[in-house]
C-alpha cells in the first residue's frame, strides 16, 4: 500500500477525529449520530496514522508532495 496522504491531510483527519471524540464524551452528540460519527472518527484516525486513504487510490489522488 503506497502512501497517498500529505501531512496537512493527516493532521486535519486526526484533529477531526479528536473533535468528534471530545464532542461524544462531553455529551454534545448522542444516539445514532454519535455512533456514526465515532465510526467516521475511527476511520479518520486510522487513515491519518497510516497515511493511506482507500478512497483516493481508485481515482489516483495523492496529497503527498512529489520528491525531487
Amino acid at each position: 500500500m503506497k502512501k497517498n496522504m500529505g501531512t496537512a491531510d493527516q493532521v486535519l483527519r486526526v484533529l477531526a477525529a479528536l473533535v468528534i471524540v471530545i464532542l461524544y464524551f462531553t455529551d454534545r452528540i448522542s444516539g445514532t449520530a454519535a455512533v456514526v460519527l465515532l465510526i467516521v472518527a475511527g476511520i479518520f484516525l486510522v487513515t491519518g496514522l497510516i497515511s493511506f486513504c482507500p478512497l483516493y487510490w481508485p481515482f489516483g489522488i495523492s496529497t503527498r508532495r512529489k520528491k525531487k
